[in-house]
């Protein structure tokens, strides 16, 4: 069959109305995303340390330093010195505002997705204003806990929409987190 000018035209006015369809199709699934929920939180809580943990950060690290000379190891204390300033700067920086939400894939945190498939459970811990955090059990041995801000969100809408998605079982706080608490007092 010959290929006229007016074939050639249809042809043409079809796949443009397809190819614009499927680009406003598409932008509408990027800018939406399929989130069920929207939320941006700081990435941490502002640190706000006493005197206590000051006191017991150096004694800790002046104690690792003296070991590390004693050693003969003036690498480990050159380590641990460092350690102690990067840490410090660390406190004094002001927390960056991360995007975060809740799609059918999983839990999107700024570019990272944490896929439900990988996800065993989560937990609320929400004890304003010390506490509003959002804890995923994940299944990755090294990272066993992931712990995302909800910041001023509502827990419950949050919990309502993960609840069909992952079950929702209770955790207690670990050392570390116990640890944390009683450093930033």
């Amino acid at each position: 069959m010959p290929f006229d000018l007016k074939t050639r035209n249809n042809y043409r006015e079809v796949d443009t109305e397809e190819i614009e369809e499927y680009s406003v199709k598409y932008e509408e699934e990027v800018f939406y995303d399929g989130a069920f929920y929207r939320w941006s939180a700081p990435e941490h809580e502002k640190y706000t340390v006493g005197k206590r943990f000051y006191t017991y950060s150096t004694i800790f690290l002046a104690l690792l330093v003296a070991y590390a000379l004693y050693s003969n190891s003036p690498i480990m204390a050159i380590t641990f010195i460092l350690v102690g300033i990067v840490g410090y700067l660390y406190l004094q920086k002001e927390p960056r505002i991360i995007n975060f939400s809740i799609t059918t894939e999983g839990i999107v945190a700024e570019n990272e997705i944490y896929e439900f498939d990988n996800l065993k459970s989560f937990w609320i811990f929400y004890n304003p204003p010390q506490e509003k955090l959002l804890s995923l059990r994940s299944k990755n041995i090294f990272t066993p806990y992931i712990h995302i801000p909800i910041g001023n969100e509502d827990p419950v809408q949050i919990r309502q929409i993960l609840v069909d998605f992952i079950p929702e079982i209770k955790q207690n706080h670990n050392i570390v987190d116990i640890a944390e608490r009683f450093l930033h007092r």
